[in-house]
């Protein structure tokens, strides 16, 4: 578990002191996956290297596992330390070490017992799928395959959390789908706690139980990956959700709908869960006088749930489309006019 209260960092950079965090309050649940995403320079990373006290915090309390870091002395606060592992952007491989000393630096510096050491290691480079290149060094490996032994070496000493500080920004999607998946394998079968910094969406949405959303050292927005996607309240998580569920009229299609005779409106239309597999818009043309014209939609899967969003035309007269968005609501799915006429 890991919680911040009231956690304020401030960087002093001559006359003109920099706020990084600001009064952040927020807690990380014993056993999930936790994202924090935001644009740069909005506090990411000194938050998260608040966890393992790379950073100090200026103010307020940073608890780990029930400790308040802040009131521990040095020896104290490495033993909580070796709670935590943590993988990098650009993974910190010692490029003169190989593959196997990579992972095994952690239990050197432990001083655990060489046996155990080879057993730890082998056991984790199984874990990881690289096995096979326990002789190799970090040169001879793609991108993913060196953050597959960032992750074994994070893993070494047992750790209960894991900090992942924007762990997938350097590698191709396919890369970071395989990373995604090792980092909910690592959650699900050692029970680890895992908190995820980014600023990529598509990382939050296929992984991440919930999500906060900071923005100026602020967290502004916070809840399941299902709420936030489904329901973003703030400007800056709406952009975000937009990178990975694009739901904005082109102005050519703006431009057609604009041209088209006769009364027509352009809504957005959230299916979830069942719904989205139901023949909404063939059962409103059926029981009123209103054509359909579906101008853009895209579905996807958020924590197992079907969501889905269309753009959609109506043209009618305005009392059979008015009509229609009853029994639209009446089915209960959430539906909104689109300004397909503005600009």
């Amino acid at each position: 578990m890991i919680e911040f209260k009231g956690l304020t960092k401030v960087y002093e950079s001559g006359d003109q002191p920099v706020r990084a965090l600001d009064g952040i309050d927020l807690k990380i649940n014993e056993g999930e996956i936790f994202g924090v995403i935001g644009f740069s320079g909005a506090g990411k990373s000194s938050l998260i290297r608040c966890v393992n006290w790379l950073e100090k915090p200026t103010n307020g309390s940073v608890i780990v596992n029930g400790k308040d870091l802040t009131q521990l002395a040095p020896k104290q606060i490495r033993d909580v330390k070796r709670n935590i592992g943590m993988i990098f952007q650009h993974f910190n491989l010692l490029n003169s070490k190989t593959v196997f000393a990579n992972v095994a630096m952690p239990l050197k510096l432990a001083k655990v017992p060489k046996s155990e050491i080879r057993e730890r290691v082998t056991e984790l480079l199984e874990f990881v799928g690289l096995a096979d290149k326990a002789d190799y060094y970090p040169d001879q490996l793609s991108g993913g395959q060196k953050q597959r032994i960032g992750i074994a070496r994070a893993l070494a000493t047992k750790p209960s959390i894991l900090l992942c500080d924007e762990a997938t920004s350097a590698l191709d999607p396919e890369t970071t789908n395989s990373i995604l998946q090792l980092l909910r394998k690592v959650n699900k079968e050692y029970n680890i706690t895992v908190l995820i910094i980014t600023h990529e969406m598509t990382v939050i949405r296929e992984i991440c139980d919930r999500v906060a959303v900071i923005e100026g050292g602020k967290i502004i927005e916070e809840g399941s990956v299902f709420q936030v996607f489904s329901e973003p309240t703030t400007n800056t998580a709406r952009n975000f959700v937009s990178t990975v569920m694009n739901d904005t009229l082109p102005e050519s299609i703006k431009k057609i709908v604009r041209n088209n005779a006769g009364f027509q409106k352009v809504f957005r239309i959230s299916f979830v869960g069942e719904s989205a597999g139901q023949p909404l818009l063939s059962k409103i043309t059926k029981k009123f006088d209103v054509e359909s014209n579906v101008l853009f939609g895209n579905i996807t899967e958020l924590q197992g749930v079907p969501f889905g969003n269309l753009v959609v035309e109506f043209i009618g007269s305005e009392r059979d489309i008015n009509r229609a968005l009853l029994y639209i609501n009446q089915e209960k799915v959430a539906i909104k006019e689109v300004e397909a006429n503005a600009g």
